[in-house]
């Protein structure tokens, strides 16, 4: 099995599609297949078994993945090595983070970053997918998550409370909540990743059984602009919701809810010139646009 290979073998199995691991490796769904079907019989074993709910290993498939992970490693080590060095102020850098982040923060270190260095071209995913950095799938990460992976460096860039903001419009038609009704009598914006069918979901410390979940978001921004609208109620950073224009409801966040981004890069890759540059402009934009919290 050579590298080639291996990388398709690792995308079929983590995706469980050929659609799937086309589009993480940029390849054609039938290139994909020819591919895999081409690798079973260089090996004259069966690695997957076709099911209706995706491809499954198979117990040579179980003994090939332990291998292709390892060849995988080694080429992303040997990427990350040889790019640490690189000095030239030119080429790819692959950025992920959310929509909101992006939107107020790294599109003006982008903006910067081509204007001194214009052979710089930036990659930006600002997908819900969560990606691995360890696996060469970004080099900059900003994220709400420390991560604990000992082979990446992270840098915290704000830490911002939480609290209750409404648009001006929704306040005229619904007033403000009382504190202790559970929200009765009004319409509430919900990040996805904090509710449940249950009726222990609370914002800002406040329980929400009485008022109307309007709309859920897996999206940050989305989140944001939902408020704006006038949509409904939502906990949002302090910070991002002053400059969106929202009213913040009750003077002080009713708990210590506090939302982090945290500037993450393998250790590897952090001297790289291109690199080191695009994290000097994120960290730039940071002190620029927000107030810094230190604990």
């Amino acid at each position: 099995m050579n590298w080639d290979d291996a990388r398709v073998f690792l995308a079929v199995e983590r995706e469980k599609t050929l659609r799937g691991a086309a589009r993480t490796l940029n390849l054609d769904q039938a290139t994909v297949g020819r591919r895999i079907a081409a690798l079973e019989h260089a090996l004259r074993a069966t690695l997957f078994l076709r099911t209706s709910e995706g491809y499954a290993l198979t117990a040579a498939g179980e003994a090939a993945l332990k291998s292709a992970e390892k060849m995988e490693q080694s080429a992303h080590e040997l990427v990350r090595r040889t790019q640490g060095t690189d000095t030239r102020l030119a080429g790819d850098v692959r950025v992920t983070s959310t929509d909101s982040i992006a939107l107020d923060f790294l599109l003006p270190a982008i903006e910067r970053l081509h204007a001194a260095h214009p052979e710089v071209r930036v990659l930006l995913d600002t997908s819900t997918r969560m990606l691995n950095l360890a696996r060469r799938e970004a080099d900059i990460a900003v994220r709400s998550v420390r991560p604990d992976n000992p082979d990446l460096v992270a840098r915290r860039l704000a830490r911002w409370p939480m609290a209750l903001f409404a648009s001006n419009a929704y306040l005229e038609r619904h007033g403000k909540p009382v504190p202790g009704s559970a929200f009765e009598g009004h319409d509430l914006v919900v990040y996805q990743g904090s509710w449940t069918a249950s009726r222990s979901l609370t914002l800002s410390g406040e329980p929400v059984h009485a008022g109307r979940i309007v709309s859920t978001f897996n999206s940050s921004l989305m989140l944001r602009t939902a408020v704006k609208a006038g949509i409904g109620i939502g906990e949002l950073p302090i910070h991002l919701a002053e400059r969106d224009g929202l009213v913040q409801l009750w003077p002080e966040p009713t708990r210590g809810a506090v939302y982090e981004t945290w500037l993450v890069t393998h250790q590897d890759l952090r001297h790289t010139a291109r690199i080191a540059a695009m994290i000097e402009g994120i960290v730039s934009a940071f002190e620029e646009l927000t107030v810094h919290t230190t604990n």
